[in-house]
């Protein structure tokens, strides 16, 4: 059967920062090719993703994930109907403990804190939902509670039919984010999503030197006769040019998501918009560790889409041997060239060089490339990959 999966390969210069750093404080790293390199983890680069979200999506489109989940559908409860707000929470608890069979306490530290006992219960884990499936659970708290009451509800979703409609909402009406970064609900694998896109650990595609920053501050209350600083420290840091690699299962994707709740919109749409989003979200997101330190705002000098129809690719084995410092300095030109020869060799190689090919490039260094495909605009690779996609998926229908 032919799949759809688009392959995302990016090259971007990121000057001395520290976005993404261990237990010490220290810049996250990793040996590739017998060679230290910078690394920025792919668990970064998914929360800067799902942030850029943020800008490009209606908020009834994306998910929350938090601890806190009773007192985000406290908040709709009320907002439904604010004469139930005494005994909002216990509608919270029971509709949520039905529907996602997750268990529901105060944590120790809160109840101990709040002499007043007003903390409010917490799951155990992170919890995934889409704004929608809170939604619907706020309306299924506020239709079976008869006013209000607890135990009314608790009676109302015994019945199996009412039962499984709790769990239908939560199972259904899946959000842009937990399509592509998938969801486990450790209390009910039922209601586990398998995540429709891969990201890759970010690594320099040369060697990487650790270096440290030391500075101090001054008092500024401090007199002539006070001459020492009124702090003195260090960071560490370290700059680079990283390879970053995404790939996403369109079918899975679209799995996940459905046709939507338009029937005047053709079934492909909310995958292959999903999909544009997740191109331009993970191209232009940046972490923002010790960003107000180091202000390393940059953006790729190339992206590379692939649509493949068999299995995803990472080209990160271009690198496997260390770029070197070309001789007027810098590694992207030294890049391009090397991912280049590896693309070519590699798609010949698996019979692969015929899949669909969008490269947006950047600057005289990135000219290695030019035999990829044609340079575009970021905006007209956007369009053409969403295009194709939705064609793909139509025609596969």
């Amino acid at each position: 059967m032919t799949r759809s999966i688009v392959d995302i390969h990016i090259l971007q210069n990121v000057p001395p920062s520290n976005m993404n750093r261990d237990d010490t404080g220290t810049p996250k790293s990793a040996y590739y090719g017998g060679e230290r390199r910078a690394r920025v983890s792919s668990q970064a680069w998914k929360r800067a993703t799902r942030n850029r979200f943020q800008q490009l999506l209606p908020p009834e489109e994306l998910g929350v994930r938090t601890k806190r989940v009773v007192e985000a559908l406290v908040e709709r409860i009320t907002e439904r109907d604010a004469t139930v707000a005494d005994n909002a929470v216990k509608l919270a608890e029971e509709v949520l403990s039905v529907a996602t069979g997750s268990t529901l306490d105060v944590p120790k530290r809160k109840a101990k804190d709040d002499g007043s006992g007003g903390a409010l219960p917490e799951a155990k884990y992170l919890m995934f939902l889409s704004r929608r499936q809170l939604d619907a659970l706020a309306d299924i708290a506020v239709a079976e509670s008869d006013g209000g009451d607890p135990a009314t509800l608790k009676a109302e979703l015994k019945d199996k039919t009412k039962k499984a409609r709790a769990r239908a909402a939560v199972d259904t009406r899946h959000s842009v984010d937990i399509a592509l970064f998938g969801r486990m609900v450790a209390d009910t694998a039922g209601l586990n999503v398998d995540a429709a896109a891969q990201v890759a650990h970010a690594l320099s595609v040369h060697r990487s030197e650790l270096e440290s920053d030391y500075y101090t501050a001054v008092d500024d209350l401090s007199g002539d006769s006070d001459s020492g600083a009124g702090m003195i420290g260090t960071v560490d840091f370290n700059s680079a040019t990283l390879y970053r690699y995404a790939a996403v299962d369109v079918d899975e994707l679209h799995r996940n998501l459905g046709a939507g709740l338009d029937p005047e919109q053709p079934p492909s749409t909310p995958a292959a918009k999903a999909l544009t989003a997740f191109l331009e979200a993970f191209i232009t997101s940046l972490p923002t560790g010790k960003i107000n330190t180091f202000a390393h705002h940059t953006l790729p000098s190339v992206v590379v889409v692939k649509l493949r129809d068999r299995w995803p690719l990472n080209f990160v084995g271009a690198f496997e041997t260390p770029v070197p410092k070309s001789a007027s300095g810098g590694f992207l030109r030294g890049s391009c060239d090397q991912l280049a020869a590896h693309v070519a060799e590699m798609e010949r190689a698996y019979g692969l060089d015929s899949d669909p090919t969008w490269v947006f490039r950047v600057g005289e260094e990135t000219k290695g490339l030019a035999g990829l495909g044609s340079a575009l605009t970021l905006r007209t690779l956007l369009e053409q990959v969403g295009s194709t996609v939705r064609e793909r998926l139509e025609s596969g229908a």
